[in-house]
Protein backbone atom coordinates (compact mmCIF):
# COMPACT_ATOMS: atom_id res chain seq x y z
CA UNK A 1 0.00 0.00 0.00
CA UNK A 2 1.51 3.21 -0.97
CA UNK A 3 -0.24 6.41 0.92
CA UNK A 4 0.46 10.31 0.82
CA UNK A 5 -0.28 13.08 2.48
CA UNK A 6 -0.35 16.44 1.33
CA UNK A 7 -1.57 20.21 2.23
CA UNK A 8 0.25 23.38 2.51
CA UNK A 9 2.94 24.27 5.34
CA UNK A 10 1.83 23.52 8.93
CA UNK A 11 -1.22 22.06 7.86
CA UNK A 12 -0.31 18.85 10.13
CA UNK A 13 0.21 16.06 7.26
CA UNK A 14 3.67 15.44 8.90
CA UNK A 15 2.12 14.45 12.06
CA UNK A 16 -0.47 12.59 10.14
CA UNK A 17 2.41 10.69 8.33
CA UNK A 18 3.73 9.91 11.57
CA UNK A 19 0.65 8.36 13.26
CA UNK A 20 -0.49 6.64 10.19
CA UNK A 21 2.87 5.09 10.13
CA UNK A 22 3.06 3.90 13.94
CA UNK A 23 -0.62 2.64 13.72
CA UNK A 24 0.21 0.40 11.10
CA UNK A 25 3.51 -0.99 12.44
CA UNK A 26 1.54 -1.43 15.31
CA UNK A 27 -0.96 -3.82 13.27
CA UNK A 28 1.89 -5.86 12.51
CA UNK A 29 2.57 -4.21 9.05
CA UNK A 30 6.41 -3.20 8.52
CA UNK A 31 6.23 0.35 6.70
CA UNK A 32 8.60 2.66 5.12
CA UNK A 33 7.92 6.33 6.58
CA UNK A 34 9.59 8.80 4.48
CA UNK A 35 9.17 12.50 2.96
CA UNK A 36 9.96 14.53 0.05
CA UNK A 37 12.35 16.08 -0.62
CA UNK A 38 14.40 13.55 0.97
CA UNK A 39 13.90 9.51 1.67
CA UNK A 40 17.40 8.48 0.24
CA UNK A 41 21.07 10.47 0.61
CA UNK A 42 20.88 11.95 -3.32
CA UNK A 43 17.59 13.41 -2.25
CA UNK A 44 18.24 14.49 0.94
CA UNK A 45 20.88 16.79 -0.39
CA UNK A 46 18.79 18.04 -3.00
CA UNK A 47 16.41 19.19 0.07
CA UNK A 48 18.97 21.25 1.48
CA UNK A 49 19.89 22.71 -1.69
CA UNK A 50 15.89 23.52 -2.79
CA UNK A 51 14.84 24.74 1.44
CA UNK A 52 18.19 25.84 2.37
CA UNK A 53 19.67 27.31 -0.70
CA UNK A 54 20.21 30.79 -2.78
CA UNK A 55 17.42 32.16 -4.58
CA UNK A 56 16.38 30.05 -7.89
CA UNK A 57 14.40 30.24 -10.89
CA UNK A 58 10.89 28.39 -11.09
CA UNK A 59 11.79 25.63 -12.94
CA UNK A 60 15.45 25.23 -11.47
CA UNK A 61 13.41 24.81 -8.44
CA UNK A 62 10.91 22.27 -10.13
CA UNK A 63 13.74 20.55 -11.74
CA UNK A 64 15.36 19.94 -8.32
CA UNK A 65 12.07 18.72 -6.93
CA UNK A 66 11.66 15.58 -9.63
CA UNK A 67 14.98 15.25 -9.49
CA UNK A 68 14.93 14.24 -5.60
CA UNK A 69 11.49 12.63 -6.46
CA UNK A 70 13.22 10.51 -9.16
CA UNK A 71 16.22 9.01 -6.51
CA UNK A 72 13.34 8.66 -4.26
CA UNK A 73 11.19 6.44 -6.25
CA UNK A 74 13.75 4.45 -7.30
CA UNK A 75 15.77 4.06 -4.22
CA UNK A 76 13.32 3.76 -1.52
CA UNK A 77 9.49 3.53 -2.68
CA UNK A 78 9.41 1.14 -5.24
CA UNK A 79 11.76 -1.03 -3.60
CA UNK A 80 9.87 -1.01 -0.52
CA UNK A 81 6.79 -1.74 -1.98
CA UNK A 82 8.73 -4.68 -4.25
CA UNK A 83 9.44 -6.04 -0.80
CA UNK A 84 5.80 -6.14 -0.18
CA UNK A 85 5.87 -3.33 2.66
CA UNK A 86 3.85 -0.23 2.75
CA UNK A 87 5.04 3.18 1.95
CA UNK A 88 3.61 6.30 3.87
CA UNK A 89 4.67 8.92 2.41
CA UNK A 90 5.24 12.96 3.43
CA UNK A 91 4.56 14.92 0.40
CA UNK A 92 4.77 13.36 -3.50
CA UNK A 93 3.63 14.76 -6.85
CA UNK A 94 0.75 16.97 -6.00
CA UNK A 95 3.13 18.99 -3.82
CA UNK A 96 5.04 19.80 -7.27
CA UNK A 97 1.78 20.62 -8.52
CA UNK A 98 0.18 22.85 -6.15
CA UNK A 99 3.56 25.02 -5.25
CA UNK A 100 5.61 24.80 -8.90
CA UNK A 101 2.07 24.13 -11.24
CA UNK A 102 -0.15 26.44 -9.72
CA UNK A 103 1.62 28.78 -7.17
CA UNK A 104 4.78 29.55 -9.03
CA UNK A 105 2.64 29.91 -12.34
CA UNK A 106 4.52 26.58 -14.51
CA UNK A 107 1.58 24.94 -15.06
CA UNK A 108 -0.17 21.99 -14.00
CA UNK A 109 0.19 19.87 -16.58
CA UNK A 110 3.76 20.26 -17.43
CA UNK A 111 4.79 19.71 -14.05
CA UNK A 112 2.93 16.89 -13.66
CA UNK A 113 3.90 15.40 -16.40
CA UNK A 114 7.50 16.14 -15.61
CA UNK A 115 6.93 14.00 -12.19
CA UNK A 116 5.33 11.23 -14.38
CA UNK A 117 7.99 10.94 -16.62
CA UNK A 118 10.67 10.66 -13.57
CA UNK A 119 8.56 8.28 -11.39
CA UNK A 120 7.62 6.30 -14.39
CA UNK A 121 3.91 6.98 -13.46
CA UNK A 122 3.74 6.03 -9.79
CA UNK A 123 1.05 6.65 -8.29
CA UNK A 124 -0.15 6.63 -4.32
CA UNK A 125 -3.35 4.09 -3.91
CA UNK A 126 -4.30 7.11 -1.63
CA UNK A 127 -3.45 10.78 -1.30
CA UNK A 128 -4.83 12.31 1.84
CA UNK A 129 -5.28 15.89 1.65
CA UNK A 130 -5.35 18.25 4.96
CA UNK A 131 -7.14 21.25 4.13
CA UNK A 132 -6.29 24.31 6.70
CA UNK A 133 -6.77 27.79 5.70
CA UNK A 134 -3.37 28.70 4.64
CA UNK A 135 -3.64 32.05 7.51
CA UNK A 136 -4.54 29.45 10.06
CA UNK A 137 -1.91 27.25 9.11
CA UNK A 138 0.88 29.71 9.35
CA UNK A 139 -0.21 31.30 12.83
CA UNK A 140 1.23 27.13 13.81
CA UNK A 141 4.65 28.54 12.28
CA UNK A 142 7.43 28.13 14.19
CA UNK A 143 10.98 30.06 14.25
CA UNK A 144 12.86 30.43 11.12
CA UNK A 145 11.23 29.44 7.74
CA UNK A 146 12.69 28.13 4.63
CA UNK A 147 12.70 29.08 1.61
CA UNK A 148 9.44 27.59 0.41
CA UNK A 149 7.80 29.06 3.69
CA UNK A 150 8.83 32.31 3.11
CA UNK A 151 7.30 32.76 0.02
CA UNK A 152 3.72 34.18 1.06
CA UNK A 153 0.79 34.27 1.84
CA UNK A 154 -0.82 34.75 -2.17
CA UNK A 155 1.51 32.00 -2.86
CA UNK A 156 0.35 29.32 -0.16
CA UNK A 157 -3.59 30.87 -0.90
CA UNK A 158 -2.67 29.88 -4.78
CA UNK A 159 -1.81 26.05 -3.47
CA UNK A 160 -4.17 26.04 -1.34
CA UNK A 161 -7.12 26.74 -4.01
CA UNK A 162 -5.33 23.30 -6.11
CA UNK A 163 -5.03 21.54 -3.44
CA UNK A 164 -8.93 21.77 -3.01
CA UNK A 165 -9.97 21.88 -6.48
CA UNK A 166 -7.88 18.42 -6.29
CA UNK A 167 -10.19 16.68 -3.85
CA UNK A 168 -13.39 17.76 -5.49
CA UNK A 169 -12.63 16.67 -9.06
CA UNK A 170 -10.96 13.27 -8.14
CA UNK A 171 -12.42 11.93 -4.96
CA UNK A 172 -11.51 8.40 -6.09
CA UNK A 173 -7.59 9.26 -5.52
CA UNK A 174 -7.85 12.22 -2.85
CA UNK A 175 -9.36 12.47 0.24
CA UNK A 176 -10.08 15.79 2.11
CA UNK A 177 -9.36 16.01 5.79
CA UNK A 178 -10.46 19.07 8.02
CA UNK A 179 -7.44 20.28 8.97
CA UNK A 180 -8.90 22.60 12.14
CA UNK A 181 -9.60 19.41 13.71
CA UNK A 182 -7.56 17.75 16.50
CA UNK A 183 -4.82 15.67 15.25
CA UNK A 184 -6.37 13.06 16.97
CA UNK A 185 -9.51 13.01 15.11
CA UNK A 186 -7.94 13.40 11.77
CA UNK A 187 -6.14 10.15 12.38
CA UNK A 188 -9.09 8.82 13.23
CA UNK A 189 -10.62 9.54 9.96
CA UNK A 190 -7.62 8.62 7.98
CA UNK A 191 -7.40 4.90 10.02
CA UNK A 192 -10.86 4.38 9.02
CA UNK A 193 -10.35 4.95 5.43
CA UNK A 194 -7.30 3.28 5.24
CA UNK A 195 -8.52 0.01 6.66
CA UNK A 196 -10.45 -0.21 2.88
CA UNK A 197 -6.69 -0.51 1.12
CA UNK A 198 -5.62 -3.27 3.19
Amino acid sequence: MFVTFEGVDWSGKSTQTRLLAEWLRAQGRTVLETREPGGTPAAEAIREVVLHGPAMTPWAEAALYAAARADHVANAIRPALERGEDVVCDRYIESSVAYQGIARGLGEERVRELSMMVTDGLLPDRTFVVLVDPAVASARAGGSRDRIEQAGPDFMTRADACYRRLVAEHPERFVGLDGERSPGEIAEEVRARVLNLL
